[in-house]
């Protein structure tokens, strides 16, 4: 029997990667209940939530700023696809949440996908998703950043090398006069 359970746990398991910061979050302890660089499985069937609410949250936030409920995962199946997929969901009236560049209002939901920054207030959530073939169970593993996720790690939402590309074609015909008299 112990080996049958034991070929059941080779089976991979999809997990979200998530890597969290706030400002405050050395001074007031907002994320001391969440237990960091742990892979906490859970049943695929769950809807996590995240806020201020210990008894409706799975990861709650010592933080008055955060909604009771300030937003949701749930894992789910694309027909005609064995890939596992997971929406978000905004849970907050107050507090609008933002999925890379789209702005999600009070029961907005839209697809996560494979990396993405989440945010709310001061909150920045980079989630990457590592998939897996399980179907039972999928895994949460939380990191905590020293710094700011929008300045280190998130090269890609600032606009800066496209449009130094493009204004680098235009510079050429058009500025080259302008940044002369500038550096004269």
């Amino acid at each position: 029997m112990s080996s049958f359970e034991d070929a059941d746990t080779e089976e991979t398991v999809t997990c979200l990667k998530v890597t969290v910061y706030h400002p405050g979050q050395m001074q007031s302890g907002i994320f001391q209940s969440i237990r960091f660089y742990n892979r906490e499985k859970l049943p695929s069937s769950e809807v996590v939530k995240f806020g201020r609410n210990s008894n409706i949250c799975h990861y709650t936030f010592q933080d008055k700023q955060a909604s009771r409920i300030q937003f949701s995962l749930q894992l789910f199946k694309k027909f005609d696809s064995s890939v596992l997929s997971f929406e978000i969901k905004n849970m907050s009236k107050k507090t609008n949440l933002i999925v890379d560049s789209k702005e999600l209002g009070y029961l907005n939901k839209v697809d996560l996908p494979h990396k993405c920054m989440v945010r709310f207030g001061d909150y920045q959530f980079l989630i990457e998703k590592e998939d897996g073939e399980s179907v039972e169970v999928f895994e949460i593993l939380f990191i905590m950043s020293p710094r700011s996720l929008l300045q280190e790690n998130w090269p890609a939402q600032k606009p800066v090398p496209e449009l130094t590309s493009v204004s680098s074609c235009s510079t050429q015909s058009t500025y080259p006069t302008e940044m002369d008299e500038n550096e004269l």
